[in-house]
């Protein structure tokens, strides 16, 4: 079998209803599935003003929105008539995205019906919590976690260090990488504009550390304004440029008074505001990849990040920028002292970073993930059952 004879159902917890890196990814991928000649359904919650158009089939999956942050929907059963839609489309593979209820439902669809069953990783739920003071509950999700993802055939992760981490945390007897791409007429050096940095008032010997991304505070909002509050004690010149929309803004803008704030951005734009920026910083834990920091790296930045999961494989330590003890609120500070002081230090490492990314075109790291389709698929047809924990 090649691309042509999949018939690929997606169950995905956001595909499309709030913009961010995973379902951007997703819907990529879909694009890229669908040129390839196979079939594909998708299966998610919707809304009537998603943040953008899906790509492929998408079927409304029963859903209700996250107690206190209603933009996010939970799909919380498999309906008689999403099942009945499954059947006419007769998939030959499940892929899960999310492991939420309906996730859960399309894994035991697939055991009942004989089928190999993929999970994309794309964020670490378990580390949620403790944003919210409920830390403790962090080995029972992982629990839960692993339960799921030994339901299926095989999981994937978008970068080598994530895979590690599910690896430690035993989630799976086969991790493979589905890694991100990067779109190189948005993401590039080129795009660095002086007379827009200048219309939102930043000068041009002005040092910008900026943030991109959704603002919640599981991005680590209260690491990265600690962090500049710090450099500002010391009387260290910058100006803080945040990218990004997101339920915490008010929060961020009351912390950071100084910063400009320019809201959502998407293609050439976004693309001249990460050019626009001096320095990345990336204080979160919670990513699995870390879409953004291959974007600033693509536009010629050093990144100052937490040394997590994503980050580490990304971010070359002293060479494509500095990697930073999760939380260490003097160490990052160091850091982003040392890039806003020395211009040609800073240089150097956006060039280098710059360079690291010319490995990620997204029709190659697409094909990989089909790639682990036809293997699971082929494995199944050979007898081979994945092998996972005991439940149903």
């Amino acid at each position: 079998m090649n691309a042509t004879g999949l018939r690929v159902a997606l169950f995905s917890g956001n595909y499309n209803y709030v913009r961010d890196g995973a379902n951007q990814a997703l819907n990529r991928f879909v694009a890229y599935l669908l040129r390839q000649g196979a079939a594909v359904r998708i299966y998610s919650p919707t809304v009537d003003k998603p943040a953008f158009e899906p790509t492929g089939d998408l079927v409304s999956a029963p859903s209700f929105a996250v107690p206190g942050r209603k933009e996010y929907r939970v799909p919380y059963r498999m309906s008689r008539e999403l099942r009945r839609d499954l059947k006419i489309f007769r998939p030959n593979l499940i892929h899960v995205s999310s492991p939420d209820p309906l996730g859960h439902r399309a894994v035991s669809w697939a055991r009942d019906h004989g089928l190999p069953t993929v999970a994309s990783v794309h964020t670490r739920f378990e580390t949620y919590p403790r944003y919210y003071g409920l830390a403790f509950l962090e080995p029972l999700i992982e629990s839960m976690l692993r339960r799921f993802y030994r339901r299926c055939d095989a999981i994937v992760a978008p970068s080598e260090s994530m895979a590690q981490l599910l690896r430690e945390q035993r989630m799976s007897y086969d991790v493979g990488i589905w890694t991100r791409g990067i779109d190189r007429e948005i993401f590039s050096p080129a795009r660095r504009d002086m007379a827009w940095r200048r219309s939102i008032g930043i000068g041009d010997d002005m040092p910008v550390i900026g943030f991109i991304g959704r603002l919640v505070m599981e991005k680590g909002l209260d690491v990265f304004s600690d962090t500049v509050d710090r450099l500002t004690d010391r009387q260290v010149q910058h100006k803080v440029l945040v990218v990004g929309e997101g339920p915490a803004r008010e929060w961020f803008q009351n912390r950071l008074p100084g910063a400009v704030f320019t809201g959502f951005q998407k293609g050439p734009e976004l693309g001249r505001a990460v050019a626009g920026m001096d320095i990345l910083f990336n204080p979160s834990i919670t990513e699995t990849f870390g879409n953004v920091t291959l974007e600033a790296m693509a536009c010629g930045l050093p990144t100052v990040a937490a040394r997590a999961t994503g980050s580490e494989s990304l971010v070359t330590e002293g060479v494509t920028g500095r990697l930073i003890r999760p939380g260490a609120i003097s160490d990052f500070a160091d850091a982003l002292q040392y890039y806003c002081q020395d211009e040609r230090a800073r240089a150097a490492a956006g060039q280098a970073a710059q360079a690291r990314t010319e490995r990620n075109g997204w029709d190659q790291v697409n094909q990989a993930l089909v790639d682990t389709y036809l293997r699971v698929i082929r494995q199944r047809a050979q007898g081979l059952a994945p092998r996972s924990s005991p439940v149903p």
